[in-house]
């Protein structure tokens, strides 16, 4: 055997047993007449002793030409340790070895595998099996391993099976580009890689299966955003005869037992709001509400005097900083670069701050009175020590900016705690968008996302108006999890697809099969699916998922230790009946 213990467990218990542990040298300190190696591996680290009154010399100099990350055995007692080490749980004891094997050697490493390491993000993901060898991305990989156990307990109690579904499937219209891989069988046909089981899960419904779960990876081909993955893992689950409020329960039951059994954490309520009210108050459909500074729409009281920015802007509004009045000149002209960047977008930001003794000074004084002020301080729900910070102009873009700067702000006060956790469901989406460029609707969620009950009408007269059957999941700020009441019938489907600007003819060669399936008794269904990486991140304190896989794609999509996406040769487009136009 390579090992009977593990370099994390032995204790004072084992004191004078004999051992054999394997690992990778970690460290080792030569002080002549002794030599130090401290062993890894998964489980922890364990000192060596290598003694030259109980060690063979030759031994000796063997441990002297150990390099970093070289793999060994020994075979030794485990001994008191003299110098006691309380940062390690087997800082009592040592191993005095009397045999050692090099099982293999080890080139010098680019990087240290250390906690804090010296290595950037490009080398160490280069050298990503390097870079697991280190704690805190062997960590997080260890609690994404039991949280995906937890989920998978938590489902199959509530009666929930676990089904596969296919990777090589159908392209359809979803909403992302598909990654698309060559048939050689099919000359000039194409499978798809699935953006995700979303027709599959509901023709399990169809079937019969009632409640389905599958942990499953996905696939979309679209340009690359912050923390963003070109393959990710969801949680996906349906559920046949329910509710939307069926789905809530289940799933803000599933969400509470994690944060319980892994956080320690109990949650009682999940607020709920629309997506209206999101927009209205956050400038966001995904609000973190762990801290305040909702947004205040100060049209009413600020559109009446002749400061033209504001009288010509379709919304004014803002949000009030807590303890804000703190910041210097200089440091409000940051916040105000800050929004102008193109990221954002804004032309400018007016600021009024809040004085303790309840005056009020603002950068636009010349047009407004104390009055004036002492409005928009009620509005935005100000207090002394405050400042209100304000944007204005169109009113989605001017939300989505001020939604911006509130998390910028609520970053720089501290006020996104990783240990406080605060979800939230949020509900009535509209069921379509209008993509401005073309003039055409399309789905918000996908196609077969249900409209509200009784609003299905509306699609002719107000398509804008439809509210669709579905829900997010929000937990920090971040979806964690979306979801819908499904179209479970031919005739409603078909005039979904009609509202989505397909002809009958495109919508049967491209969901044919799922239109057939609805004629033989389909149920009413619903679901949703969690993003995992995401909510492991969330769940371990993070926000960055490339942290929590294995091994992750930078942000052009490549695998760089690996150099994928990568060219193939003649002979296989040849076979793959393909020809490239460079």
């Amino acid at each position: 055997m390579y090992r009977s213990h593990t370099c994390g467990e032995l204790r004072d218990s084992h004191i004078n047993t004999d051992v054999v542990l394997s690992g990778w040298v970690h460290k080792t300190r030569d002080k002549g007449f002794v030599v130090w190696v401290d062993l890894r591996d998964r489980y922890g680290i364990t000192q060596l002793v290598f003694d030259q009154d109980r060690t063979s010399a030759e031994l000796l100099e063997n441990a002297r030409n150990l390099g970093r990350e070289f793999v060994i055995q020994v075979k030794g007692s485990v001994i008191e340790r003299a110098s006691k080490n309380d940062k390690i749980p087997t800082g009592n004891i040592e191993v005095l070895v009397k045999e050692l094997t090099v099982l293999n050697t080890s080139k010098t490493p680019p990087f240290t595998i250390e906690n804090d390491t010296d290595g950037g993000e490009d080398l160490r993901m280069k050298y990503r099996y390097l870079d697991i060898r280190r704690n805190p991305v062997k960590n997080n990989l260890i609690f994404r391993s039991k949280v995906t156990m937890e989920v998978r307990k938590y489902l199959s109690q509530q009666g929930f099976i676990e089904v596969e579904t296919p990777y090589l499937i159908k392209s359809t219209p979803e909403g992302a580009r598909d990654f698309v891989v060559p048939s050689r069988m099919n000359e000039g046909q194409f499978y798809a890689l699935p953006q995700s089981p979303q027709t599959f899960k509901q023709l399990l419904m169809v079937g019969g299966m009632d409640k389905y779960f599958q942990i499953v990876k996905c696939f979309r081909d679209e340009d690359l955003r912050a923390d963003r993955q070109p393959e990710f893992t969801q949680i996906d689950c349906e559920m046949a005869f329910v509710e939307q409020e069926d789905i809530l329960n289940v799933f803000e039951g599933l969400t509470r037992y994690l944060l319980k059994e892994i956080n320690g954490v109990e949650v009682d309520t999940f607020p709920r709001i629309t997506y209206d009210e999101a927009m209205e108050k956050y400038g966001n459909d995904k609000p973190d509400i762990r801290f305040g500074m909702e947004f205040g729409e100060l049209n009413e009281v600020a559109q009446h005097k002749d400061f033209n920015v504001f009288n010509n802007a379709e919304l004014v509004v803002g949000i009030a900083v807590p303890g804000g009045n703190a910041y210097t000149r200089k440091e409000i002209d940051q916040l105000i670069d800050w929004v102008k960047r193109p990221q954002v977008g804004a032309l400018g930001m007016v600021y009024c701050r809040c004085n303790e003794d309840g005056s009020y000074k603002s950068s636009v004084d010349k047009f407004y009175d104390q009055e004036d002020l002492a409005k928009w301080a009620k509005v935005t729900g100000a207090k002394p020590g405050d400042l209100i910070c304000i944007l204005s102009g169109e009113t989605h873009k001017t939300r989505t900016q001020l939604s911006a700067l509130r998390m910028e702000l609520a970053q720089q006060l501290g006020l996104r705690k990783s240990n406080e956790f605060a979800p939230l469901w949020v509900v009535d989406f509209p069921l379509l968008e209008l993509d401005e460029e073309t003039g055409h609707y399309h789905a918000m969620h996908h196609p077969f996302t249900s409209p509200k009950p009784g609003q299905l009408e509306l699609l002719d007269s107000d398509p804008a108006a439809v509210r669709a059957n579905a829900y997010d999941l929000v937990l920090n700020g971040n979806e964690i999890g979306g979801g819908s009441i499904r179209i479970h019938d031919k005739e409603t489907q078909s005039i979904m697809f009609k509202h989505l600007g397909f002809t009958p003819e495109e919508a049967k060669a491209q969901f044919g099969f799922l239109m057939d399936a609805f004629q033989y008794g389909a149920p009413p269904h619903g679901g949703i699916a969690f993003g995992l990486d995401r909510l492991v991140a969330i769940l371990g304190g993070q926000e960055t998922i490339r942290d929590f896989i294995a091994f992750p794609k930078n942000n052009s999509g490549r695998d760089v230790m690996i150099d994928a996406p990568a060219p193939i040769d003649n002979a296989q487009l040849e076979e793959l009946h393909l020809k490239l136009y460079l």
